[in-house]
């Protein structure tokens, strides 16, 4: 067969398919490539190194994005480029944890008060003038300080198992943490330490979930080697002793939801032993301008419903015009 015949059953070949093929829907033409991109970043901040991950158009309406414990901006890897087309979303790792710097407790205070600082300063740097604010787990507290202290900055707010009410750690799971933040010692410490082991990290991931083989082991295998750099257990244990700081802090920012009335979307793995979904529910005592979701998984949330609550975000802040698309 010679090079000419080759070449002609081939374009046959290929208009037949295309002739049989039904023609791409709207819906599934892939986006332009930009909107997916991911940076990852680290820029100085009070004299600490912070990682950050950026996605989206610079002129759009921005999305800050915080992390919990025991992971960081790695728990919004897939949630970034899913919204990345519209907004300009923003993920950074506290001082301690990911890959930000992790001084030693000796050289860095390591308390919400300080993380907040160094958020505030970071979103700042990189020019997050006004942002819908997400927050779960130690998001929360450290978010809702910001948002208490600067309510102009935040146009919504997005809350997946972040806690704001006595009702939310009302349970078992805190009864030790709280008798380490009435007397410090080694003895109360020794429970903690577990919280701090594979085992432990690996069950905040699948406890409470679905279906736990849906569950990436990437997620334990990315926090636990972290967790495990010399001297990080006494960050972590002075983060869940300054913890008892912010219940004193509630009635505040329970004022800041009640005067200044944020539109907020709350999306709770009502499964999550440590932040139940009884600490989604007062949300909507102070709160008018309120959307919630109790979701069928635990405490990550976004792993098994990762797609749901994207959509759940797109649809709440278009509908409530808080993040129009970009100027083309």
């Amino acid at each position: 067969m010679n090079r000419f015949r080759v070449t002609m059953l081939v374009t046959a070949f290929a208009l037949v398919g295309a002739a049989t093929s039904p023609p791409l829907r709207a819906d599934d033409r892939p986006g332009p490539l930009k909107a997916s991109r991911v940076s990852y970043r680290t820029i100085k901040v009070r004299g600490v190194d912070v990682f950050y991950r950026e996605a989206g158009p610079k002129d759009a309406p921005a999305v800050l994005l915080l992390h919990g414990f025991p992971t960081s901006s790695h728990m919004f890897r897939d949630l970034i480029p899913a919204l990345a087309d519209r907004y300009r979303v923003i993920a950074p790792d506290y001082p301690g944890f990911g890959n930000s710097s992790a001084p030693p407790v000796g050289e860095f205070e390591y308390s919400f008060d300080n993380l907040a600082g160094v958020i505030e300063a970071f979103t700042e740097k990189v020019g997050l003038a006004r942002h819908a604010l997400y927050v779960q787990d130690y998001g929360a507290p450290v978010g809702y300080r910001l948002a208490a202290k600067h309510p102009e900055r935040v146009s919504a707010l997005i809350v997946q198992n972040g806690n704001a009410y006595a009702e939310g750690i009302d349970n078992d799971f805190w009864v030790p943490v709280k008798a380490y933040w009435k007397d410090r010692t080694e003895a109360n410490a020794a429970p903690l330490r577990r919280f701090l082991t594979l085992e432990a990290t690996k069950g905040q991931y699948t406890h409470g979930a679905r279906d736990p083989e849906a569950i990436s082991p990437d997620n334990w295998n990315v926090d636990q080697p972290l967790l495990d750099r010399p001297g990080n257990s006494e960050i972590q244990l002075a983060l869940l002793h300054d913890y008892g700081s912010n219940p004193p802090l509630y009635p505040e920012w329970q004022a800041y939801f009640r005067k200044h009335q944020p539109p907020t979307l709350i999306v709770w793995g009502k499964n999550d032993a440590i932040f139940p979904a009884a600490g989604a529910l007062p949300y909507r005592r102070d709160l008018k301008d309120v959307e919630l979701h109790l979701l069928d998984t635990g405490h990550f949330a976004l792993e098994e419903d990762g797609a749901e609550i994207a959509s759940l975000i797109r649809a709440f802040l278009a509908k409530r015009n808080v993040a129009a698309p970009p100027k083309s």
